[in-house]
């Protein structure tokens, strides 16, 4: 059976009115009107709002929106020890902008980061929810090392301590545990370090593991890919849309996160269209390998676009799960 998920992130922010408004509370918060505590309670609200609105388009596997995210970069460089953080950087060709992360000693995690918002994120949904951090490479090729002797070292470092956050998410009862590194796609002559980091990474991680990598294609680094220690590799096929042909060039043994909905860009595509391409796909990996899911995060997408483009992709889908299952009768 065909499953639909999302990528990790979605739109903070909505046009309708369902309560305390989240960027009202940010300017709020920023002058002083209101504290940590009660800006926490209301992105917790809106925590359990993304988690229904996805549960309501019929996403079969959820996230928490990553809704107290600041950015995919400083949400975990603020709370490792060792980093500071500095102006502002465009993240890769996007319109959005991070503070860049800074090491300026020692990496070293010391709490988990992202567990409170899992368990709430789960305790809020009726379906199975799953944990993302952003990868070590992609945090090193976003930050700026100013301790270790080279990217080696301080790779190893950064995989090290979010290492010990996948344990603290697999302790805390996360079944599925996705790997965010969009940074490998564009800096493919990279890979041992990536694969390096990687293997450290997830030592120990018994739990599913999804890598996911997008805004771009994995012709860099296919097939080898194939040969690290996760269960599902998460592919891009809009901007990476050269990955059609280039995972015709080996076997793909894992299971696949298949990213086709186009998760920056408005246009709200057609059931035919996702149908004729999961079609497509399963000419390389079975149906029951597959994961269908949006290209990237959506957070980039007004709020309620995203929440019409998760109806279309499960409407797509279940329809394109019940043809499969005719041919196999």
């Amino acid at each position: 059976m065909l499953t639909s998920t999302v990528v990790g992130s979605y739109p903070k922010i909505s046009s309708r009115d369902f309560g305390p408004n989240l960027r009202q509370a940010f300017h709020r918060y920023d002058r002083g009107e209101i504290g940590a505590v009660e800006l926490t309670e209301i992105q917790r609200a809106t925590i359990a709002r993304v988690v229904r609105e996805q549960e309501e388009a019929g996403i079969d596997v959820v996230t928490d929106g990553q809704i107290r995210w600041d950015d995919a970069q400083t949400y975990f460089a603020r709370q490792l020890t060792g980093f500071a953080i500095n102006g502002l950087q465009r993240y890769f060709d996007t319109n959005i902008y991070y503070r860049e992360p800074v090491a300026e000693r020692e990496v070293a995690w010391t709490a988990p980061m992202a567990v409170r918002d899992y368990e709430f994120a789960h305790a809020h949904s009726a379906r199975p929810v799953k944990a993302v951090i952003t990868g070590p490479f992609t945090l090193a090729a976003l930050s700026r090392n100013q301790h270790y002797a080279n990217r080696r070292t301080y790779m190893q470092a950064l995989a090290d301590a979010l290492n010990h956050e996948l344990r603290a998410l697999q302790h805390a009862g996360a079944q599925v545990l996705q790997i965010d590194e969009p940074a490998i796609c564009r800096h493919a002559q990279e890979y041992d370090l990536f694969a390096d980091a990687i293997q450290r990474l997830l030592s120990g991680i018994s739990a599913k593991t999804i890598l996911c990598m997008y805004f771009g294609d994995i012709g860099g680094i296919y097939p080898r890919v194939l040969d690290l220690p996760c269960d599902v590799l998460g592919l891009d096929f809009v901007a990476g849309y050269r990955n059609w042909e280039i995972l015709g060039r080996a076997p793909f043994s894992k299971d696949l996160m298949f990213g086709i909905l186009d998760a920056r860009n408005t246009r709200v595509e057609s059931v035919d269209e996702v149908v004729a391409a999961i079609g497509k796909v399963t000419a390389m990996v079975p149906a029951e390998r597959l994961m269908v899911s949006p290209s990237a995060g959506l957070e980039f997408l007004p709020r309620s676009v995203a929440k019409r483009k998760l109806q279309r992709l499960v409407e797509a889908t279940r329809t394109a799960d019940g043809t499969l299952q005719e041919v196999r009768v």
